[in-house]
């Protein structure tokens, strides 16, 4: 077919960034400009199609807070079909965000989409840094069997195919077109015979080669916040009557993709996650970029997935109202912080700060409803005991018998907790404090007086409770012997799974297995002479190693042992580094918090693990683990083969990472960090970068033109991250790797459970537990335990929330291994796809793969 004269589809687009070097509030006020003018344009100009407004549909919902008097047209627009807008909520980074985050921003953008006329059928990707293994399978399960991207391609693989087989681990295809020269290409589509020479024919040309089984192609035309080119029905008319080898239409996206799909037999198959940078960039390092906003983001995602979902299902089983809108806002949050930008960090710090703050908006909110329904719940117990009702919740439909820490709150200092037949649990005392009660104010006839009031004891404790799936349980407290953890003089703590112990200046571990590692754990410190895009090795540069560890402080009771060390880093202004290892009795992760003081700029602190003779790692993406070689064989001739940054092997993760070593898998289950390298000798763990520019030219790993924005210096000085950070992940050693072993040790270290006391001593451990609180009429008598929902031991958990349209409950769990399994849910329920419409599917989860079942109520 490559003689055969070529359509030429030129799809008129804008790429709208919401924010980045600027804020989103500049971005909305020339939102409002462009796509009113966009409208008009398209109500006058019938020979101009159609216009890609990037797919996203939070930038409708922006317009239309302004301008709502133009819904109507703007509605019409889009059920025209010459306006097109979703399925996306916000362009996010899905391989910085949770796997539920990204189907909930499609699920939003697409029904709002649909809402306004039409929600697009592409699954459309122009810009985000890398592409997650599972977006053919989710794009599937929302209806949409195209995909158009541009990042993540080796040039060989799509040689002579642009389109091609983009095949999920679960094995769900989508059909696909690169973007081969971006998204860009006919920005400025002219008629000029220079342009027609110099720019357009040789890529068209080129474009002519890469799309040999099809004689449609690709023109995207358009770019960042871009205006409407009003002149591209004439130019294009223009075009095809000087020359012949092309014919030029104005088109779309989803028209294009018909046409180039409807008789062409596409061989190539590529199967995964798409993260080569040989022709776009990949930003492997922006992973690590402001590390605050990933692991705030991250810690919210827990709180609404893991805690606050299943709890509001929980409580609105028993009469609670479900929080729909608090939740919708807190996702929109939530989405305006996933964008591309925005969760990559690569901003201004004007832009960073606006993001922080909505993260901060986002958990105020949800540990505000969190509080609410606990109370709720406990207060529809209505148990009475002395000294107040301690509940137990655990939000995982499966049966789990681990340590949970709650607060407490009472008179006497002597306490411990007992179930409801006085039974005492094992637990022990993490700390306690005596806590003044302060003074009320009470008016009299003779005007306001003071009161003071009682102290009281404020104690953590951690015990150990059985819980049943999905459940709540009442605990009481009783005077008992206080099981304190208390100090010990020996630099060393164990447990059944490891030894760990301080000597002659190591760290040194011993596990169940006998294999024993010399010095477990250092730092490594070195200069970043990149930017908020990408880290940039300095040359002359030698990597600082702190190996040699101080121990602090070891403590001990027969539940938990805990030891603190000490390293220090001498770079820069220096870098003293304190780490908590906490090992808990039965439990084969060790708990590992790192707080510092960083002081020093431009440089990068990252924590390696020994892990000797590996070969390769794999890491969680979505709904299993991926296997990743440690050396990319095109790392040795990037320059040579042109690539746009160097292929470093340093990949990103969701929850875990694990180096496949001769002693045994070596890894770590995070929470926020998502960026890590496996080396021969080591599995390193980056912590946070350090930098003070936006973009910089000509890096080390990264030739040519800055990223962002190239003909301005935008100083960062908050992203160099002065200050004090803290850092909490999981430590595991298991002698080989199993993919389903490593997530359901993902869902213990998760924090499923949550824990409150009923009580009156303290109105200030909660966030709105000081406020006056109405009871649902419908929420009392409850029982003292219950268990609502159980799911098989073999399946892995997902979500478990409100179906959209409030008719019923969604549940979403997913099969990582290599086998199919039933997901023998306790409650009957009709299998949905992830826009929570009826499927014909069976309530099998297949290989690496997922399911959606709707349950009428629990």
């Amino acid at each position: 077919m490559t003689n055969e004269e070529k359509i030429v589809h030129v799809v008129p687009h804008a790429h709208w960034d919401r924010e980045w070097y600027f804020t989103i509030e500049d971005s909305n006020v020339m939102l409002i400009e462009n796509l009113r003018h966009l409208m008009d344009v398209l109500e006058r100009d019938e020979a101009y199609k159609s216009f890609v407004f990037d797919a996203q549909m939070s930038v409708v919902e922006d317009f239309l807070a302004i301008l709502p008097e133009r819904k109507e047209q703007l509605q019409e627009l889009i059920t025209q079909k010459r306006l097109f807008v979703g399925p996306w909520y916000t362009q996010t980074d899905t391989l910085l965000v949770h796997k539920e985050s990204m189907i909930r921003n499609l699920l939003y953008g697409s029904r709002a989409a649909t809402k306004m006329g039409h929600s697009m059928k592409i699954g459309y990707l122009p810009d985000i840094f890398g592409q997650n293994a599972y977006l053919p399978s989710i794009f599937q399960s929302f209806g949409m069997e195209y995909a158009i991207l541009q990042r993540g391609l080796y040039t060989e693989d799509v040689a002579t195919d642009l389109n091609f087989r983009w095949v999920a681990p679960d094995g769900v295809m989508a059909k696909t077109n690169y973007m081969y020269f971006g998204y860009g290409p006919g920005k400025f589509l002219a008629t000029d015979g220079e342009y027609v020479a110099e720019t357009l024919t040789p890529i068209l040309d080129t474009l002519r080669g890469m799309n040999v089984s099809t004689s449609h192609m690709l023109l995207p035309a358009g770019g960042d916040q871009v205006l409407v080119r009003e002149h591209f029905p004439k130019t294009v008319e223009a075009l095809n009557a000087q020359q012949s080898d092309y014919r030029f239409v104005l088109s779309d996206y989803e028209t294009f993709m018909e046409a180039a799909w409807e008789n062409a037999e596409f061989e190539t198959v590529i199967e995964g996650e798409l993260l080569a940078s040989q022709k776009s960039r990949i930003h492997n390092t922006i992973r690590s970029q402001r590390v605050d906003i990933k692991l705030a983001n991250s810690r919210i995602e827990d709180k609404i997935y893991h805690q606050l979902e299943p709890l509001a299902v929980m409580a609105n089983k028993y009469g609670a109202p479900y929080p729909k809108r608090w939740l919708d806002k807190v996702f929109k949050l939530l989405f305006d912080v996933h964008a591309h930008d925005s969760i990559g960090g690569c901003n201004s710090d004007e832009t960073n700060r606006a993001i922080i703050h909505r993260l901060e908006q986002a958990e105020r909110i949800c540990d505000s409803l969190i509080n609410v329904l606990k109370k709720q719940i406990a207060r529809g117990i209505g148990t009475e005991y002395e000294q107040g009702a301690v509940l137990v919740f655990h939000l995982l439909p499966k049966a789990m018998t681990k340590q949970v820490e709650t607060v407490i709150f009472t008179k006497g200092k002597t306490v411990c907790l007992a179930d409801v037949s006085g039974v005492v649990v094992p637990q022990t005392i993490l700390s306690q404090d005596y806590i003044s009660g302060g003074k009320k104010v009470v008016v009299t006839a003779d005007g306001e007086q003071e009161v003071e009031i009682p102290g009281y004891y404020r104690t953590v404790v951690s015990a150990e409770i059985a819980m049943e799936p999905l459940s709540y349980q009442v605990l009481q407290i009783i005077e008992g012997a206080v099981n304190l953890v208390a100090p010990k003089d020996d630099a060393k703590i164990a447990n059944d799974f490891y030894t760990i112990e301080v000597v002659a200046g190591k760290l040194q571990m011993t596990t169940q297995f006998g294999e024993q590692l010399s010095n477990f754990m250092l730092f490594e410190d070195v200069a970043d002479d990149g930017d908020s895009y990408d880290f940039s090795p300095l040359a002359g540069d030698i990597a600082e190693l702190a190996s040699t560890a101080e121990c602090i402080a070891v403590k001990q009771s027969d539940l938990v042992s805990e030891m603190t060390i000490r390293h220090t880093l001498t770079r820069g202004e220096g870098t003293e580094i304190e780490t908590t290892f906490t090992l808990k009795k039965g439990e084969d992760t060790l708990g590992i918090k790192h707080r510092l003081t960083n002081k020093t700029k431009n440089h990068r602190i990252r924590v390696r693990f020994e892990a000797p003779n590996s070969e390769a790692s794999y890491a969680d993406q979505a709904f299993t683990a991926i296997k990743r070689a440690n050396l990319n064989p095109h790392f040795a001739n990037w320059r040579e083969n042109r690539f746009a940054e160097a292929p470093v092997p340093i990949y990103p993760l969701e929850n875990f990472a694990v180096s496949l070593s001769s002693k045994g898998a070596i890894g770590v289950l995070t929470q926020g960090l998502k960026e890590y390298e496996a080396t021969t000798d080591y599995l390193a763990l980056t912590l946070f970068r350090s930098v003070g520019l936006l973009g910089k030219d000509n890096i080390a790993w990264r030739p040519g033109r800055a990223s962002g924005i190239n003909n301005k210096v935008v100083e960062t000085p908050d992203a160099q991250m002065l200050g004090d950070l803290e850092f909490s992940y999981h430590y595991r050693f298991t002698a080989s790797f199993t993919t389903a072993d490593w997530f359901r040790a993902t869902e213990r270290v998760r924090t499923h459970q949550l824990s409150y006391h009923l009580q009156t001593l303290n109105s200030f451990e909660e966030r709105v537990e000081r406020f006056e609180l109405p009871q649902p009429a419908a929420m009392h008598d409850l029982p003292t335990s219950a268990s609502l929902l159980t799911i098989s031991d073999d399946a892995f958990f997902s979500t478990l929330k409100q179906a959209e349209d409030g008719d019923g409950i969604i549940l979403r769990a997913f099969n990582p291994t290599d086998e199919p399994i039933s997901i023998e849910a306790s409650h009957a329920g009709v299998v949905v796809n992830m826009a929570e419409l009826p499927t014909n599917g069976s309530a099998e989860i297949a290989p690496q793969s997922h399911l959606t079942l709707k349950m009428k109520e629990l």
